[in-house]
Order: structure tokens, then C-alpha cells, then sequence
């Protein structure tokens, strides 16, 4: 549906003037409203005349708005200005997130001989990018890549980042990229100059502005100085296993300093995976998992690349990681989650913020956070389990901006520095070392199988049921693996299932390929 925004009716005039022509992508909660509004208002500023309207759509999330801005020369004369942009017909698009700039190319907005492309380079994951079992995320690079070819001129660093860094709107950051690409033949004075009839958030709008539009300029950001130790030291205080920030620190540099003697191509996926880990639990969890990584890096070598290396470091710390209701309350309870709440949802400065958490735990989940010997009695009890479980598997609403709720939940996160005691920590890490110990066993006679058992931890991801199903694709992808054992390409039929399961969040398609593996004979695929 086409919605008028903004119009201006000039005088009668005798002279015809270019139309430049621009269109902004944006979806909700990203002000592409205020920067049309913004832009309409330095057109008028310099002399020329402009209309803007907006057409609403449903791309993506609640959907994608085109707001389309025609400008002229005033003249005296009454141009003829268009409701929609059209193919092949624009001068300018901005875009105020990446893959927006991919649907702009896609539907011709975007010519090579004409349009100024300024696109923000962060993500917003599309549905059809979330509903997938794995990695569904869509190329960014090959959007950058299409970008440049398909536009006249491509402008596009992460403008997000440098709206929230001044505690602005990504609009305002965008108007700065606009400003600084000079794609307009205005001054920087009239667009600041706009920005400031706004009245509120008006000084945080202009820094998000003047750093955007020394990006644009190609001035380089000054690189941060802050180290990464103490995001560490933060990150584990209060878990019991040392104390003190010194000790903190002096235990996290000496796994640091482990990292270090690993081969280079390891390093930085093994600093990545030890940095979750300590995040996790503790140092002292951190030294487990370094522990565990050893085993692989002893087993490698630069011939291989050290792929089974770098496959362990990042899969070990998944593993190690796991969604627990432990987690679970651990990360709703941060007060980073309480400051990213109330920017997504926009809640003004001294404004109360109600949050209602929803939580359905299942007897399996409630015996796991009970001590191994206490959780493993009831669930081999299946009346006990039953009758406990009628009690427990129920929706519950927890108001986490109230005392009451806040504290229950700030208990169960405060659970971690038992969770080594615990049922679900037992189950979990007997589960994790079968795994492992499988994976290393085949690196003499298949390296790249090895590889492959350690890539299936992919499968296992989430909470409660979600958690049950990808296990169960996992159990059912390592079961080939008896008859694939001895087979050139048992590395590759492995790789072939796991993407199979990751593809196919029923497991159809998982079920047809473990059929074709059951067929198989002697003689390799082809």
C-alpha cells in the first residue's frame, strides 16, 4: 500500500531541472522515517524542492519499507516527481542493512552505470535464515561481491556499530555515509544542520553522523586499546574456583600462555573456544578444555593443515558449553541482556522496563540441576519421575523486572559453581568424551573421517526437546559409521548425512540417505 509522507508543491515555473532520485531500505525500529524526513529537509535547505513517500513491504521481519525521496532544482517550475522508485531508475539507494542491498540488486534498483549504493554492512538474520536446522546464514560476502559490480560506487562499513557506540539510531550514521559519499551536492553544514531541528537525541545523533561521515570519507576508525583480559576477569568472577581479579588474571594469562605454544594456525580458534569456556564456568574449566585439545594437537600435523586441530577447538567448546537451565538463567539475568533489551526495544532514558520470561522445564530438565546420585534415583524411577513430573511440566511466567522473579532466576544462574556435580554436567561430559574418543581413534587410518566425527557435533545444539531431536540426529548420522568403516570415502558419505540432518529439520531427508548408505556396496561413490 503506497502512503504519502511528505510533498511539496512548488510555483509555476518555465525551466526543467534533472530529478535526482533516491530510496531508502529500512525495517522497523531503524528511524528509515527520520532520515527520509532528514534528507526531504536538506533538499529544501539548499534551494531545491522535494517529495518523499513511503511504500510499505514485507521482505523480511516485520517487513522492509521503501521510503522514496525525488528531489529538484526549484526553479519556478512544477516538477513532475514519482509515488515509487522503478528499475533501473535510481541514483541513490541506502540500504540499512546488508542483505536489503541484495534484495535492492535483486529487484533492479541498483545499476551499474548510475547508482550510488551506501549500504550497512551488519546482519539482521532473515526468517528463512533462522528456521534452518544449521548454518543457514546467506553469503554476506557474495552480496559485497555482487555489490560492487552491480552498483556505480559501493560505500558499506557497519554503521550499526558506529549508531550504538553513540548511543544513536542507525539513521543518523546512514545520513552520515550520504553526506560524506557526496552523492548530493549539498554541504556537511545542511545536513548537521537538519539533524538539529530534531530536538531530542539531537547531540548523539550528530556524533553517530560525524563518525559516519569520516568513514565514508575513508578515515580509518582509531583502533581500541581496551585488552581483552579483563572482559575475561569480568566474565568469571564469583565462580569459586579462584579468587580475587589478580588471581583471576594470572590464572586466565597462563592459559593464555598454553595457547601459545600451540601451532599458529590453532591459536586463534583455540583462544576463541577457551574464552567461551571461562565464560561458561571458570579457569579452572578453561583448563579442561585446553586439556582435551592437547590430545588432538599431539595427534596432528602441518601436513594436514592442522584441520583436526582447529575442528576440536571449536567443537570441544560447543560441547562443553551446553544449554542448561543453569545457562539459561545465567545469560537472562547479565546486565548486558538488560542494556540490549532496552535498546531493541527502544525504552526511553528513567522509563520503567516490564520483562515477563517464559519458562517450561520438563522433569528431565529439573532432575539435571540435582546432584548426579539424587537426579539419576528419580529417573530411574519411573513412577517417582511421573508423579513429579505432572507437578513440574508446566508454562511458568516469571516477571524478571520484579525482586521476586529476578532473584529465583539469579539463584539457578548462581548454580554453576556445582554444576560439575551435577546430573546433566555427568551425562553431558560422558557423552562429549565418547564422541571425542571416537573422532581420535580413527586419525591413523582415516584423518579426514576423524575430521568429519568431530564436524557432527554441529548437530547437537539447543534446549529441552530441541536439544532430544538433535541428539537423536546425531546418534542416527555416527550410526553409518559400522558400515562405512574401511571405505576410500567414509569421510565423505559422514559429511553427506550430517548436511542431510542439517538441512531437514524433520529428518526426511536424513532417513533417504542413511537408506542409500545401507545399499551401499565395495566400490567408492562416484
Amino acid at each position: 500500500m503506497l502512503e504519502p509522507v511528505h510533498s511539496l508543491h512548488p510555483r509555476p515555473g518555465a525551466a526543467d531541472e534533472p530529478v535526482i532520485k533516491l530510496a531508502v531500505l529500512a525495517v522497523g525500529g531503524q528511524g528509515g522515517g527520520v532520515l527520509a524526513d532528514w534528507i526531504t529537509d536538506v533538499a529544501e535547505r539548499n534551494g531545491y524542492v522535494a517529495q518523499s513517500t513511503s511504500v510499505a513491504g514485507v521482505a523480511q521481519r516485520t517487513g522492509a519499507t521503501i521510503y522514496y525521496i525525488e528531489m529538484a532544482r526549484d526553479t519556478g517550475r512544477l516538477p513532475v516527481f514519482a509515488l515509487s522508485p522503478s528499475q533501473g531508475d535510481v541514483d541513490i539507494l541506502i540500504a540499512a542493512e546488508l542483505m536489503e542491498a541484495g534484495r535492492a540488486i535483486i529487484r533492479g534498483f541498483v545499476t551499474p552505470n548510475r547508482t550510488t549504493l551506501i549500504a550497512s554492512s551488519h546482519r539482521i538474520a532473515a526468517v528463512s535464515e533462522k528456521i534452518e536446522p544449521g548454518d543457514g546464514r546467506a553469503s554476506s560476502s557474495k552480496v559485497h561481491a555482487t555489490a560492487e559490480t552491480a552498483s556505480k560506487r559501493f560505500i558499506a562499513f557497519d554503521m550499526e556499530k558506529i549508531a550504538a557506540d553513540n548511543g544513536s539510531m542507525i539513521s543518523a550514521s546512514l545520513l552520515g555515509a550520504l553526506a560524506g559519499s557526496d552523492a548530493l551536492p549539498f554541504t556537511r553544514e545542511s545536513y548537521e544542520q537538519a539533524i538539529g531541528t530534531g530536538g531530542r537525541g539531537v547531540k548523539a545523533s550528530l556524533a553517530a553522523f560525524s563518525a559516519a561521515f569520516d568513514r565514508a570519507r575513508g578515515l580509518a576508525a582509531a583502533p581500541s586499546s581496551r585488552p581483552a583480559e579483563p572482559a575475561i576477569v569480568e566474565s568469571v568472577q564469583g565462580t569459586g574456583r579462584v579468587s580475587g581479579p589478580q588471581n583471576l588474571l594470572q590464572g586466565w594469562q597462563a592459559l593464555v600462555a598454553r595457547i601459545d605454544l600451540m601451532p599458529l594456525a590453532v591459536r586463534d580458534m583455540a583462544l576463541r573456544g577457551l574464552r567461551k569456556v571461562v565464560d561458561y564456568q571458570d579457569i579452572a574449566y578453561g583448563r579442561e578444555f585446553l586439556d582435551r585439545l592437547d590430545k588432538a594437537v599431539a595427534l596432528d600435523s602441518a601436513g594436514h593443515a592442522h584441520v583436526l586441530s582447529i575442528a576440536a577447538a571449536k567443537h570441544l567448546a560447543n560441547a562443553m558449553c551446553y544449554d542448561d537451565m543453569i545457562r539459561v538463567a545465567d545469560l537472562k539475568t547479565r546486565s548486558t541482556r538488560d542494556r540490549r533489551v532496552r535498546k531493541e526495544v527502544g525504552v526511553k532514558e528513567g522509563s520503567v522496563l516490564q520483562v515477563t520470561e517464559y519458562f517450561h522445564p520438563r522433569i528431565e530438565e529439573f532432575c539435571g540441576t540435582l546432584p548426579a546420585g539424587l537426579g539419576g534415583y528419580i529417573e530411574n524411577r519411573p513412577k517417582l519421575a511421573g508423579f513429579l513430573d505432572r507437578r513440574i511440566n508446566r508454562g511458568r511466567r516469571i516477571r524478571t523486572d520484579s525482586f521476586a522473579g529476578f532473584a529465583a532466576l539469579w539463584f539457578i544462574g548462581g548454580l554453576r559453581r556445582w554444576r560439575r556435580g551435577l546430573l546433566r554436567h555427568k551425562v553431558e561430559l560422558a557423552h562429549l568424551d565418547r564422541w571425542y574418543a571416537l573422532a581420535l581413534g580413527y586419525v591413523p587410518a582415516d584423518y579426514a573421517l576423524a575430521v568429519e566425527i568431530l564436524n557432527c557435533r554441529r548437530l547437537i545444539k539447543g534446549y529441552s526437546d530441541t536439544h532430544v531431536r538433535a541428539q537423536s540426529k546425531f546418534d542416527r548420522v555416527l550410526s553409518a559409521l559400522d558400515l562405512l568403516k574401511g571405505r576410500d570415502d567414509a569421510a565423505d558419505w559422514i559429511r553427506r548425512l550430517r548436511e542431510a540432518a542439517l538441512k531437514d529439520e524433520k529428518g526426511d531427508m536424513l532417513d533417504g540417505a542413511l537408506k542409500t548408505v545401507a545399499t551401499l556396496g565395495s566400490s567408492p561413490i562416484t
